[in-house]
């Protein structure tokens, strides 16, 4: 189902929290907190140079996440890291439950529609707040289909690379 190789991007680095060292940050994880389960991560600057960080723990505040890194003391050297990424291998996350996906296992697979029409690939996913969108694309267009399964979303099959959906390839 998923690549080895394939990283995912849990985290993000908004900056310093208060003048220790402690740093905000952006998770990814549901909930929020999880994060702090899944090292040792990649530090990925806005340069794009990367080192491997583990031994990093916070906790959840009003204000979101806040996390000590190791060799971090002073505000400084924590602002120095804003706007950086955390990465994780797709490897060391829990299989998702049934009927659960993992976006980045969904991205690539073929999407087709009940009766075999192709549409693309999955290009991406994303977040309206109402639903969950997927964004399929071939060579001519993209279509954005609501992931509301079974209304929309018939099956994944991950055996078979294939996403089928019920959606007009018209529209």
């Amino acid at each position: 189902m998923s690549d080895p190789g394939r990283r995912i991007l849990l985290g993000r680095i908004h900056g310093a929290f208060g003048v220790r060292g402690e740093l905000k940050l952006e998770s990814f994880a549901d909930p929020p907190e999880r994060i702090f389960r899944y090292q040792p991560w990649l530090l990925r600057d806005a340069h794009g140079r990367e080192r491997e960080l583990s031994g990093a723990h916070g906790r959840e505040t009003a204000k979101g996440i806040v996390a000590r890194f190791p060799d971090i003391d002073d505000r400084d050297a924590a602002d120095a890291l804003r706007g950086a990424e955390l990465w994780v291998p797709r490897s060391v996350l829990p299989p998702p439950g049934p009927g659960e996906y993992y976006w980045v296992d969904l991205e690539g697979l073929r999407v087709e529609t009940v009766d075999g029409a192709p549409l693309g690939r999955v290009a991406y996913l994303f977040e309206t707040g109402a639903n969950d969108v997927l964004v399929a694309r071939d060579d001519a267009r993209e279509r954005m289909i609501p992931f509301i399964t079974p209304d929309y979303v018939r099956s994944v099959d991950f055996d078979a690379g294939v996403v089928v959906v019920d959606w007009d390839p018209e529209f």
